[in-house]
């Protein structure tokens, strides 16, 4: 008999009873439990839990949520329940530097990352070659001073008739607008190429050199209207030294960049992300 695979997802504040109210539901549904994590955020009295399972084939996902409801209601849980045999679409948006995006595609067509491009943005043309070699839809918005509004239009339009269930800024050197990150919050993953929350905007691997620092880093993290200062999914460093030029420095940051992006797009496809206020609850 096929099995469904699931994922739930759920927060609420914290109190005795939680983790009871959910297995017993589940247990009745012959569910299976794979996987499960849970965190109290003892600042904010936040409980956050993460269950993968399996269950018949006769009790999907509606079935899940009808079971749920009472514990639901009970404890005021807001919840998500992912189907793990769908992929999630992303969108991927990409300027001239194109590791990260390389990176993630190939990391899809060996089976890492369980996604699918639904289509490449990118202000400039450069881009263009590597989306028809992988038979991907290439749209090509040039954005300018006066035309912004209009392609963040177009960009919106591409993500609904994508059905796009993410958009990646794979080094896309644009600034969305305060509109757009409002309007895809918790959406839109972006990847900086610094240690947040050091080095913000434009050429951080420069300003790291000339403060002669002795890690760079990289950081993904939720796009929000703040620059640079959405929630964060995932850092990583690397060691420099006094010997190395800012060229040296971008080098060594195009790999952790392409690293710590793939993990968090990962992370995000796969319901191991929950945002806790201006922060995320990661269960890698």
């Amino acid at each position: 008999m096929s099995e469904n695979t699931l994922v739930l997802c759920l927060s609420c504040m914290d109190r005795p009873g939680i983790v009871a109210a959910v297995t017993t539901e589940l247990a009745e549904l012959g569910a299976n439990i794979a996987e499960s994590n849970q965190f109290w955020d003892r600042q904010t009295g936040q409980f956050f839990m993460r269950i993968a399972f399996t269950s018949p084939a006769d009790a999907g996902r509606d079935a899940v949520e009808r079971a749920l409801r009472p514990a639901i209601a009970r404890f005021e849980m807001k919840t998500t329940i992912a189907d793990l045999s769908r992929k999630p679409r992303i969108v991927i948006m990409v300027s001239k530097f194109d590791h990260a995006m390389l990176h993630l595609l190939y990391q899809i067509r060996v089976g890492w990352l369980g996604a699918e491009v639904a289509a490449i943005v990118s202000n400039h043309d450069d881009s263009r070659g590597i989306a028809e070699y992988e038979n991907i839809a290439f749209h090509h918005l040039p954005v300018g001073r006066d035309n912004k509004t209009e392609q963040e239009e177009k960009l919106l339009q591409i993500v609904q008739e994508t059905g796009a269930d993410l958009v990646v800024l794979a080094r896309y050197m644009q600034i969305l607008s305060n509109r757009m990150s409002t309007r895809l919050f918790g959406k839109v993953i972006n990847i900086h190429h610094s240690f947040l929350p050091s080095f913000k905007g434009a050429k951080p691997y420069h300003q790291a050199h000339a403060r002669g620092v002795k890690l760079i880093g990289a950081t993904a993290h939720y796009v929000t209207p703040d620059l640079d200062e959405g929630p964060i999914i995932g850092q990583e460093t690397e060691p420099v030294t006094h010997a190395m030029s800012a060229d040296d420095l971008v080098a060594v940051g195009r790999d952790i960049e392409s690293r710590v992006l793939a993990k968090a797009v990962k992370y995000h496809v796969e319901s191991r992300v929950m945002l806790n206020g201006s922060k995320t609850v990661v269960f890698a």
